[in-house]
């Protein structure tokens, strides 16, 4: 944990730091105007479904994404979800159908949910996560958010809040006694929210990461409580996001390919000069020791590297992210 002096973990953040939670982001669509919102412009009002970084078309998108990373759960989240509930619901009870009734979901929204809403979510949805918008922080207690939290208490539902820390989140401290954990996660800098930080004075923390700075004394008057955890931006990128790679990289490596501690993958290709069987011959590759992907053959970077002058063409070692994703480095032999 980033803060060993925070005794209370919620379900969804103990799997989240496993990297075991796929990302279900349900929509774009809001019907807040955060000017904090972290949303990238490709996703932020469009009303557009994926699943960590795959586009769903269809119900197979979701399983197979969620197959291939091996999920425990699912934090489903957009935009604001609740403004597609039916999607909501469908893909729930297609993922606790799928993976049984221990894959734990929880789900954000900055709404506070309905009778109607949380009664179409009981037995789908494990844990409930309340954002109210920064302008309702210090008259909280006069919102719809309080009794929300005591109706979801109500149906069985962990209820918590998780906001970014900006200035004034001490007027939210009203709501501690009634929820069952309160989440605050580092400000971070957003392509889509650069101009509203700037408007008012912001700045990155340094220039190695998206941090703002000022966001961790903001958040500070709360830390004390046991309910309370702070998730730093870098925290979320080094342990969140690696461990989840790492899940996708070893259920997706083939025999040859070599998973890193960063989980990405690292393998050897070379566009042969003189064909594909002559190359596989030169280099003693059997079966299962080797690919052919667009006209290339892809084998284990140590051997490649230690037979290269045996074969010509083109020859590189790839780093990339797993399932063909990004390429990280090409580094020519």
């Amino acid at each position: 944990m980033e803060d060993a002096d925070q005794r209370y973990v919620a379900p969804g953040c103990t799997l989240c730091r496993e990297g075991a939670k796929l990302v279900l982001f349900v929509t774009g669509r809001c019907d807040r105007g955060c000017w904090y919102c972290p949303l990238s412009t490709e996703r932020k009002g469009t009303d557009r479904t994926w699943a960590n970084d795959r586009e769903v078309s269809a119900d197979d998108d979701l399983l197979a994404e969620a197959r291939v990373m091996s999920a425990l759960g699912t934090g489903v989240t957009g935009g604001d979800p609740l403004l597609a509930l039916d999607r909501v619901v469908r893909y729930c009870r297609l993922l606790k159908e799928a993976f049984g009734p221990d894959h734990q979901v929880h789900l954000y929204t900055g709404r506070a949910p309905t009778d109607d809403e949380l009664d179409a979510l009981v037995g789908l949805v494990d844990e409930i996560r309340l954002h109210p918008p920064h302008g309702d922080w210090g008259r909280i207690l006069e919102t719809p958010y309080p009794d929300a939290i005591r109706r979801a208490r109500a149906r069985g539902f962990a209820i918590g809040i998780e906001v970014p820390s900006l200035p004034g989140i001490e007027g939210l401290r009203p709501l501690l006694p009634l929820v069952d954990f309160f989440n605050i996660n580092e400000l971070e800098w957003g392509e889509a929210s650069a101009d509203g930080m700037r408007s008012r004075g912001l700045v990155l923390a340094d220039t190695l990461g998206n941090a703002v700075a000022g966001a961790r004394e903001w958040a500070a008057p709360l830390l004390g409580d046991e309910k309370v955890r702070y998730c730093s931006s870098a925290f979320k990128d080094a342990v969140q996001l690696r461990e989840r790679m790492i899940r996708i990289a070893v259920n997706t490596a083939r025999p040859f390919d070599e998973v890193t501690g960063d989980g990405t993958v690292v393998y050897g290709t070379v566009r042969p000069a003189g064909g594909i069987g002559p190359a596989v011959a030169a280099l003693g590759l059997g079966d299962g020791e080797y690919a052919v992907v667009d006209g290339a053959v892809e084998l284990a970077w140590e051997r490649l590297a230690a037979a290269r002058a045996g074969v010509g063409g083109e020859k590189a070692i790839v780093e990339r992210y797993p399932n063909r994703g990004m390429v990280v480095e090409v580094i020519p032999l």
